[in-house]
């Protein structure tokens, strides 16, 4: 019986990727703790815990009428960001895919009453979500799998977290130790072209709207303390502050982990830091002892 063995809400923001001094000369000449504690995170759990299998919840990934899991045996080659080519450019990257937990995460969709398909085409593109975390936390490990499932952008909370279910389901049905990885920030709200640089400082001060930055901090607290059901309760607020991907990529995983019987506390392995207006983060929950809830189990209606 497989299991969930650690859980990230982990940011993957394009300055991780510059030069550590094209990144200080942003920050007034400091570095950013989102490095440090992705370096950290590294040498704590992804070089030593016991697991096969990382899913990251990929907040660039957008798709429209399904959830998508990737389903490849290998991804592999030189990825370059269309949103953003001069500080993502070029980036090899080399790793195993998992088809067998994706093909039992899509088997779970009906039961839940929503849509997921595995896509096992070659020249799917992978998105730097997925690769930034991969570039840190998982080069160099060629024993470890990584797959990738979408936000689906047309999804409710409520769809965010059936899918979040069959996702659970399918990891305690496999004989997997899996890492869950929700990359993404909390609020997201970009400051405007010709504003945005006078902005690229970490300091909370430059969030998007103090609105933003007490909603951050209030999910910060709850995380620390594990009231993941206070963070349920509280969606509806939450989204007038735009988290990023409707926050879909922390639905998908605290449906995977019980949702409001999930107590687990988390760890920040980052200071709250701005990047042109957004909230990024990173937080890490260890597996508790006895292990996180299961996903609810419910059978659903896709209507």
């Amino acid at each position: 019986m497989g299991e969930v063995v650690g859980v990230g809400l982990i940011a993957h923001v394009p300055t991780i990727m510059l030069p550590k001094k094209t990144r200080m000369e942003l920050n007034e000449g400091k570095d950013s703790t989102l490095v440090s504690g992705l370096e950290k995170l590294r040498a704590d759990v992804f070089e030593t815990a016991d697991y096969d299998t990382v899913i990251v919840l990929d907040s660039h990934w957008a798709s429209t009428v399904e959830f998508l899991v990737t389903a490849q045996e290998r991804r592999h080659g030189l990825f370059t960001s269309e949103e953003l080519p001069r500080g993502m450019h070029g980036v090899p990257f080399d790793y195993r895919g998992d088809p067998e937990l994706a093909e039992l995460i899509a088997a779970q969709d009906e039961k839940n009453g929503t849509w997921i398909t595995p896509i096992d085409d070659p020249d799917l593109p992978v998105m730097y979500a997925t690769i930034n975390l991969w570039k840190y936390l998982g080069e160099g490990l060629p024993d470890k799998k990584w797959i990738s499932v979408s936000l689906c952008q047309t999804a409710t909370d409520e769809d965010f977290l059936r899918a979040g279910r069959a996702i659970g389901e399918a990891i305690a049905k496999s004989d997997r130790r899996v890492i869950l990885l929700a990359s993404g920030a909390l609020s997201h709200t970009f400051y405007k072209l010709r504003e945005l640089r006078k902005h690229e400082m970490a300091d909370p001060s430059h969030i998007f709207s103090e609105a933003a930055r007490v909603a951050d901090y209030e999910r910060l607290d709850w995380f620390t303390a594990g009231d993941h059901a206070k963070v349920l309760e509280t969606m509806p607020a939450f989204h007038k502050v735009r988290p990023e991907g409707m926050f879909g990529h922390w639905l998908l995983t605290i449906g995977a982990i019980g949702e409001e019987a999930c107590t687990a506390p988390g760890t920040l392995y980052s200071e709250y830091e701005n990047s042109i207006g957004t909230g990024q983060v990173h937080v890490w929950f260890p597996r508790p002892e006895g292990g996180f809830p299961a996903a609810k189990d419910l059978v659903l209606s896709r209507e």
